[in-house]
């Protein structure tokens, strides 16, 4: 799916993926409004795709920031990989990413969408914590 003339790379659409973990995680849990304890399940699956989100992301950005000359090739499209190599290997493009995950199309105040995305993955991660947390000094 193309946004703003953008193509997302494999890590943008894992990234797209844990997002959309967070955000279901979040609406069930608003939804079902458990009890205090049951809060920490709900935390720990979010602060866990949080966490995988932060590292994919922190990954994009690092290969964002790589000299030209050690940014690793580009692979083929998604679509290829999907229906051409087995089940592990597509994982891997998705957590790993190729060259076509350093490049840079679009900014906002100065940091790419991978940056972006690293602060919310971890401000997500830090709330979840947080609740986790409060959680147990309500039971006190």
């Amino acid at each position: 799916m193309k946004i703003l003339g953008l193509e997302p790379c494999p890590l943008c659409i894992t990234q797209q993926f844990l997002y959309c973990v967070v955000g279901l995680t979040a609406f069930i849990a608003y939804m079902h409004n458990p009890k205090l304890h049951t809060y920490k399940i709900y935390s720990g699956v979010i602060f866990v795709a949080s966490a995988f989100g932060s590292w994919v992301a922190g990954r994009q950005v690092w290969l964002q920031g790589l000299p030209e000359d050690q940014v690793p090739l580009c692979g083929p499209p998604l679509e290829y990989i999907l229906e051409v190599f087995p089940f592990f290997d597509v994982i891997n493009a998705l957590f790993m990413g190729d060259g076509n995950c350093a490049e840079i199309s679009w900014q906002f105040l100065g940091l790419s969408m991978a940056g972006w995305s690293l602060i919310f993955f971890v401000l997500f991660m830090f709330l979840s914590v947080l609740v986790i947390f409060k959680s147990y000094s309500a039971y006190r």
